[in-house]
């Protein structure tokens, strides 16, 4: 992290504005949990989802190398499983794989593709119910626990050590959130449907329209150009193209990285570049009820018989 002027050593190595936002998550889930008693179950879904989708967020830029140098203290920040269902460590390898995938989307490349390359399958119906974005913010919470349960299950015999070393100290930070919940007063139902429920939907509306498959690589990542207050909730990780072509910035320098890659968002309108779309909003009215694009990647779909003559 290059810091300009004479900047005292540790700010070279930490960076305060994720420092203070994991102070105000952590803080504020604490606040909530403890006093959510005295607010309507409306106002407490709203800001228990908000706070568990901001730690998702913040989890994304600790598995960037954010905010310091050290792993093992980026790990420590994003480790503690608020949202229950998700170790840190599977995310942590399922992200880098991610950015490290040849093809980004293809299914067997790009563990977080949301395409298949076969119709009928389980995989196929429980992608096809979230084509839409109604569907996959209503439907796609539970399909994405059920089904990464499911795949873990599978996962178990084949990989005995690994699944042991994912899951063992996920359940003690489980145990420890429960204990704090059921101390609390919060019964775990209401966690779910005022965290853990809505949290997840808001992570999935964010990666709803992240990518596309191309087959140039230059137009897979996609610009939400106003995110709004969305933009502070996901860490503008709503400039994703920006993300994709400098993984290492911080939340806060990316802003700045799109403003200076004009001349490359005017080729992606031009249609040269990653999708791009006005908002959320946008996105929103566009594909409510609309597919976003044909679920079955384009690398792996059957070329149309010839007419024959």
């Amino acid at each position: 992290m290059r810091v300009r002027g004479a900047a005292r050593p540790w700010a070279r190595t930490i960076e305060l504005p994720t420092l203070v936002l994991t102070a105000v998550i952590y803080g504020g889930w604490l606040a909530l949990t403890a006093w959510h008693a005295a607010l309507p179950v409306a106002v407490l879904a709203v800001a228990g989802g908000w706070l568990s989708a901001w730690h998702n967020s913040l989890q994304h830029e600790t598995i960037h190398g954010h905010p310091t140098r050290s792993r093992a203290i980026n790990t420590a920040i994003g480790w503690p499983p608020i949202n229950l269902w998700l170790p840190y460590g599977i995310y942590y390898r399922s992200h880098v794989a991610h950015h490290s995938a040849r093809t980004i989307t293809d299914p067997f490349d790009d563990p977080e593709s949301k395409y298949v390359a076969q119709e009928g399958t389980w995989l196929w119906w429980s992608e096809r119910v979230q084509q839409t974005l109604l569907g996959r913010l209503v439907l796609g919470p539970p399909i994405a626990v059920v089904r990464f349960l499911i795949e873990e299950l599978a996962r178990l015999p084949k990989e005995p050590a690994l699944f042991a070393r994912d899951w063992v100290p996920h359940g003690l930070g489980v145990a420890v959130i429960l204990g704090w919940l059921h101390w609390c007063g919060l019964g775990l139902g209401t966690y779910f449907l005022c965290f853990v429920y809505p949290g997840t939907a808001l992570s999935l509306l964010r990666s709803y329209a992240e990518h596309r498959a191309d087959p140039d690589p230059a137009r897979r990542a996609a610009t939400v150009e106003r995110g709004g207050l969305l933009a502070l909730l996901y860490l503008n990780n709503n400039l994703h193209a920006a993300h994709h072509a400098r993984p290492e910035l911080a939340w806060y320098r990316l802003p700045r990285f799109q403003a200076e890659r004009q001349e490359t968002l005017a080729g992606q309108k031009a249609g040269t570049g990653g999708p791009v779309y006005p908002s959320y909003g946008a996105l929103l009215r566009r594909f409510a009820l609309r597919a976003h694009d044909d679920l079955l990647h384009p690398d792996h779909r059957r070329p149309e018989p010839s007419a024959q003559g």
